[in-house]
């Protein structure tokens, strides 16, 4: 779960830092105001003050001090938009989402994914379980765009294996039994979110995805 305390130190370690960048150019600037102030009341007549190499410096303080503003501003805008992640990010916490994928739950025997070619194939796949080993494999017929395929839970040999998740890797062929790429997809609830990574991430059957890989976000109909 998320650990605030470490987000809200680091910005408040920004924040110190900027208000010390800003006090001492602040500092820099009055005390190079009254050098120039006390130099323009003794300046000698006869040999003036440069007023050109005085206007050149009052122009660098000035640059240093927008830019000292400029920096503030971009910080705060971070901020608001690392805020406005974390806010969107938690709001994914239970929700049933569609993201490309091969690891998904076994429920009371069944466990779902959704296989894309982009013409008619036969793949082959095989199942394992999260100690990597394969608990089913075979071949099936998987005809263009999302397909999906769905695993009851029996092993090849006929065990009943018991929830929990489990990965699915996918080859196929076409007529010609030449390659053609397969991907596949899973459905699964958001069970938690990481606000300690920028951006944030969610876990999804126990694997980590950020906001910009979900596809869909679908309606429980429980």
């Amino acid at each position: 779960m998320a650990s605030i305390s470490s987000t809200t130190s680091t910005t408040s370690a920004a924040a110190v830092s900027g208000a010390v960048d800003n006090a001492m150019i602040a500092n820099n600037f009055t005390t190079f105001l009254q050098f120039l102030t006390t130099q323009l009341k003794n300046q000698n007549p006869l040999d003036p003050l440069d007023t050109n190499q005085s206007t050149q410096q009052l122009v660098q303080f000035a640059q240093v001090e927008q830019q000292m503003k400029s920096n503030d501003q971009l910080t705060t805008l971070v901020s608001l938009e690392k805020t406005a992640q974390s806010t969107a990010a938690l709001g994914y916490v239970g929700a049933t989402v569609v993201v490309d994928g091969s690891t998904a739950p076994l429920s009371k025997s069944s466990a779902t994914w959704t296989l894309d070619v982009t013409k008619p194939t036969t793949a082959t796949v095989t199942i394992k379980d999260s100690t990597g080993k394969t608990v089913y494999s075979g071949s099936i017929s998987v005809n263009p765009g999302g397909q999906k395929f769905t695993w009851d839970g029996h092993g090849n040999d006929g065990t009943q294996y018991a929830d929990g998740n489990y990965t699915l890797t996918a080859t196929a062929v076409d007529a010609n039994k030449q390659s053609v790429a397969i991907s596949t997809e899973v459905q699964a609830t958001v069970d938690s979110v990481d606000l300690t990574q920028d951006p944030p991430v969610l876990s999804i059957n126990g694997q980590d995805y950020t906001m910009d890989k979900i596809k869909r976000i679908v309606r429980s109909t429980s």
